[in-house]
């Protein structure tokens, strides 16, 4: 019997030259990730005449921290990050309420009318009113230039109502609803005290997926707000990447000389310190991404 079992497990010739393929593909795609990493990373703290020239390819040359000292100089950026972790925040939180709200009770069986009510939603995935209309009820509703504006109208995403109502389904057992109900609870009390506390992965995954999106938007701020002072980081980002509106770097006679020398390596710096919250957490909350994709992936 062990040796039939070996025989089983033992690899074949085209098994390993399949896995060795594989590992082959993996580590040319790990590298097309990686070098334009590091290439902004380094490039963000080099010689800006070394980076124009192409001399700096992969590791830094002539290393310098100009490009981070402008952007820190330069209070539109500060106010920027302080506005979207604001957006960011809120918007989270709302986020998270609407889709708890909404994907609880469509998770109970005993629900009347709850396949309309999901076909409604998923409805909506497919179809919307478009730009001008949505921007018009922004504001008729008055939140235009405002934080509101940023939030109200992303505040819950069909996907993610899919996702949590799954979950709920599938791993919270129907026994411990009965239990709670018998036990007098009622189903904000369940919600609150007994499904919540058993759902704390999916929680992550709808914080990390939530998150990501509020801190990497900036179409509903260039839509939707006019005052700078309210601009979030990305915004502020678009402008200096493909806009160039910069404050001048010097006061000098070679400002405008000195501002074009600078201006890839500032731009890289931007690119860095607007991504680098995102970068620092997602090697630690990866497995949490995972298993929201693989929740997703199962019919509920």
């Amino acid at each position: 019997m062990v040796k039939r079992a070996e025989a089983v497990t033992r690899q074949t010739t085209g098994d390993r030259v399949f896995e060795w393929v594989n590992y082959m593909l993996l580590a040319i795609i790990l590298l097309m990730i990686i070098y334009p990493l590091l290439f902004v990373i380094s490039a963000s703290i080099s010689n800006p005449q070394e980076v124009n020239s192409g001399n700096m390819w992969l590791l830094p040359k002539d290393i310098t921290f100009i490009g981070y000292q402008k952007i820190f100089q330069n209070k539109e950026i500060l106010n920027g990050y302080l506005n979207t972790i604001l957006y960011t925040t809120l918007g989270t939180s709302i986020n998270l309420v609407m889709t708890i709200l909404a994907a609880f009770p469509l998770s109970r069986k005993n629900l009347a009318g709850k396949n309309v009510i999901m076909a409604m939603f998923v409805f909506t995935m497919f179809f919307s009113g478009g730009l001008i209309p949505s921007y018009m009820l922004v504001k008729n509703l008055g939140m235009l230039n405002t934080v509101w504006a940023l939030v109200i109208p992303s505040a819950v995403s069909v996907w993610n109502i899919i996702i949590m109502r799954t979950f709920f389904q599938q791993s919270i057992p129907s026994e411990i609803h009965e239990a709670a109900a018998m036990d007098g609870s009622s189903d904000f009390h369940m919600l609150l005290k007994v499904i919540l506390p058993l759902s704390m992965p999916i929680l992550a995954v709808m914080t990390l997926f939530y998150s990501v999106a509020h801190w990497n938007s900036y179409f509903n701020a260039l839509i939707y707000l006019t005052d700078q002072d309210r601009f979030p980081l990305q915004l502020i980002l678009r402008e200096i990447l493909v806009q160039n509106q910069m404050e001048q770097m010097s006061e000098s006679s070679d400002a405008l000389t000195d501002q074009i020398l600078y201006a890839q390596t500032i731009k890289y710096a931007v690119i860095i310190v607007a991504n680098l919250p995102v970068l620092m957490l997602y090697p630690f909350l990866q497995k949490y991404f995972t298993k929201g994709i693989m929740i997703g992936a199962v019919k509920g």
